[in-house]
């Protein structure tokens, strides 16, 4: 369990996904580039097995956007995206409807 001021800590923000590659050096992570409005991010994500990178371009997801950035197989994530998951099945978090990119998530 965590206090509401902790979950207060996290910037969740909006996100339009501006390019997605396969990981270089990961058969099951994505490496994409994310506006957030005025700024733009590069993250790794493990959903590869879940999503062709080409069909996450345009998509708009839901980041957490304060995380400390760490390096993943050789390449820096400056953020994560949130899935949900359900046995196998990995769908990402995102708007009902457009937002703009850097939208805060409340």
């Amino acid at each position: 369990m965590i206090t509401i001021e902790q979950f207060r800590e996290l910037e969740l923000k909006v996100g339009t996904v501006k390019s997605a590659e396969p990981h270089p050096n990961a058969d099951r992570l994505v490496v994409l580039r994310v506006d957030l409005g005025g700024e733009e991010r590069q993250l790794v994500a493990g959903i590869r097995a879940h999503y062709a990178p080409e069909a996450l371009v345009g998509r708009q997801i839901v980041v957490v956007a304060n995380l400390t950035p760490t390096t993943l197989r050789g390449v820096e994530s400056q953020g994560m995206l949130l899935a949900a998951s359900s046995g196998e099945r990995v769908v990402l978090l995102r708007p009902d409807e457009a937002v703009t990119p850097g939208s805060v998530v409340r």
